[in-house]
């Protein structure tokens, strides 16, 4: 008689199989977000509401897309750190990566985009992890502003500094607290404050250098404010 998969010498990591699978959906997703771009060049500019249509299923399938390479991330990491691969990234290309990842729906959005970035400035980081990182805040912004974002890059106290501003109303306060909380108290269960927040800090924290003094090494943050220039969400990560 066969054992049951539920004996001890059967057990089933599901931990590993959901990996698998969330790895196989993220790569059909990514077919799927190529054809949905393909599709957006063949219709008639005339055609507002086929236009339309398209950008908001790009952007959900983008947006469903994203999670997936989060919680694929955050599997890998085993929820404790994130492994990175750094090299030299110059910052003005990363963010013309990002726009134009999202310029389907910025095109459909009407969105007014203005980026503030030197073309020599460059650093050490994982271009792939913070591309996600910025992508998601910029996704963010087009989903909550009203018709401008403002992006800036530049070097500042031995930091480089990322934000990302729009003119909606800005970040609720549930969310600024959220911010400030440690990873180990992390709740992932709430919505726009949960998994991509937290991605968001693990990418960050992961990049680290020597300090001096008393402290053992100095850890990227993320920090969350309103106001800024537009008046509405500003997002800033600061890379160490």
């Amino acid at each position: 008689m066969p054992q049951s998969l539920t004996g001890s010498s059967k057990q089933i990591d599901f931990s590993s199989v959901l990996a698998a699978a969330v790895h196989d959906m993220k790569n059909s997703l990514c077919l799927l977000i190529q054809s949905i771009e393909e599709l957006s060049h063949s219709i008639d500019a005339s055609n507002q509401k086929a236009s339309r249509q398209v950008a908001d299923v790009h952007y959900e399938a983008t947006r469903l897309n994203t999670s997936l390479v989060q919680l694929l991330s955050l599997y890998r990491a085993q929820l404790d750190n994130l492994p990175i691969t750094v090299d030299e990234c110059f910052v003005a290309d990363l963010l013309a990566d990002v726009m134009d990842a999202v310029s389907i729906y910025h095109q459909q959005k009407a969105f007014t985009v203005t980026i503030d970035c030197d073309e020599n400035l460059s650093w050490y980081l994982d271009s792939e992890l913070i591309y996600l990182l910025v992508n998601d805040a910029v996704i963010n912004a087009l989903r909550y502003g009203q018709s401008r974002i403002h992006i800036a890059a530049k070097q500042e106290d031995d930091r480089l500094c990322i934000s990302v501003e729009d003119d909606g109303s800005g970040y609720p306060a549930t969310m600024l607290d959220k911010c400030q909380t440690n990873l180990a108290e992390f709740t992932l269960s709430e919505g726009r404050t949960g998994l991509g927040l937290f991605f968001a800090r693990m990418i960050a924290s992961a990049h680290t250098r020597a300090a001096g003094g008393n402290e053992s090494q100095i850890k990227g943050e993320i920090n969350l404010t309103n106001g800024g220039l537009l008046g509405g969400s500003v997002f800033m990560v600061k890379i160490p």
